[in-house]
Order: C-alpha cells, then sequence, then structure tokens
C-alpha cells in the first residue's frame, strides 16, 4: 500500500514511521493531553493504541495519521479517520478524530488537520457521513467539532465508561456529506 501523504498550508498529515512514536507519546501521553481519553496511557496501553492505528491504516486505507508540523517537523499529534469501534457505540461508521500536544492547542492545528481529514472522508474514501466522538466535559472537543460544522446526533450518543467512570456517556456529531458540500463549496 503507497504511503499516504497530505499537506495543508502549515501542515503534514501521514502515515505512521517508527521514530515517530516516541515524540509522539512525550507529547501527548501527559495527564492534561489524556483528562477525557482514559488518563496517561502505560506501555501496555500505548503499544494497543499502535496497533490499532497500523491495523486502521491496513484494513480500511486510512487512520489516525501522524500530524506533523512543515515549519520544524515537529510531531504534534495525530488526526485522520477511522471507522468507529467504540464498545457501544456506532460501529463502523467513518470518525473523524484528533490529539494533539498541549503547546499546540489554540492555534488552529486541531482545526486545520480535521477539516483535511473531512475533505478526504468525503472526497478520497467515499464517506457519505462522519462522526465524531468526544465526553459532554470535553467542551475543546465538542466546541471543535461545532466549528467544523458538525451537529450534535443525541440519537447516537451511547453509554461507555472507558474515559469517564462519573459520566459514562460517550457523545456524537456529525456531518453528512450534503452538509460539509454546502460548507465548503
Amino acid at each position: 500500500m503507497a504511503e499516504f501523504r497530505h499537506e495543508t498550508e502549515r501542515l503534514v498529515l501521514r502515515d505512521w514511521r517508527a521514530e515517530d512514536w516516541k515524540p509522539f507519546w512525550e507529547g501527548t501521553n501527559t495527564p492534561a493531553v489524556m483528562r477525557w481519553l482514559g488518563g496517561v496511557a502505560d506501555e501496555d496501553k500505548r503499544q494497543g493504541a499502535q496497533d490499532r492505528l497500523l491495523t486502521y491504516k491496513r484494513e480500511h486505507g486510512h487512520t489516525f495519521w501522524v500530524v506533523e508540523r512543515k515549519d520544524d517537523g515537529a510531531i504534534l499529534g495525530f488526526c485522520g479517520l477511522k471507522r468507529s469501534n467504540q464498545g457501544g457505540g456506532p460501529i463502523g461508521m467513518m470518525e473523524v478524530g484528533w490529539r494533539l500536544r498541549e503547546d499546540a492547542w489554540g492555534k488552529g492545528y486541531a482545526k486545520e488537520a480535521a477539516q483535511a481529514s473531512l475533505e478526504l472522508a468525503f472526497t478520497t474514501f467515499g464517506a457519505d457521513e462522519v462522526i465524531a466522538l468526544t465526553l459532554e466535559g470535553n467542551e475543546g472537543s465538542w466546541g471543535l467539532m461545532k466549528r467544523l460544522g458538525m451537529r450534535r446526533r443525541e440519537d447516537l450518543d451511547f453509554p461507555n465508561d472507558d474515559f469517564d467512570k462519573e459520566n459514562p456517556v460517550i457523545i456524537v456529531y456529525s456531518i453528512d456529506h450534503g452538509e460539509w458540500k454546502a460548507a465548503n463549496g
């Protein structure tokens, strides 16, 4: 399978390389970044995540790709597409997701990468609809979903306590091809 690479104004979304994992985990496996993702991951959880990301690419041709800053080649985190596989959720739907290190927050990188991922979902990977998952308390995440033109889909919310034991519900936003096209010309 050919290596994936997609450039935006400031970023490169690309396939994973062996040397990406160390800086990825150093930047993103922190209490603040992992707050809504079940907490800091131990070695087993990190390896499981790596294996899943590589499996998504093999099985579907897309994954949550590395997000690399063009200016300096820094690994900022990941963003991309996968098939939803969260227990209790809308299994198999195209899902957009992102995770960036703290010093990359508030600079528009997540929006830039997510917009590119949505474009790829609809133009390259044939999606009819794309969802995004988060927790009610993760205002930064669902705020970005709204800025991307996604709408709340309470009908797709589902109980799951993997990430927040006190409020064990994963909430869903979505955008369909027509909505995306209308918003993006």
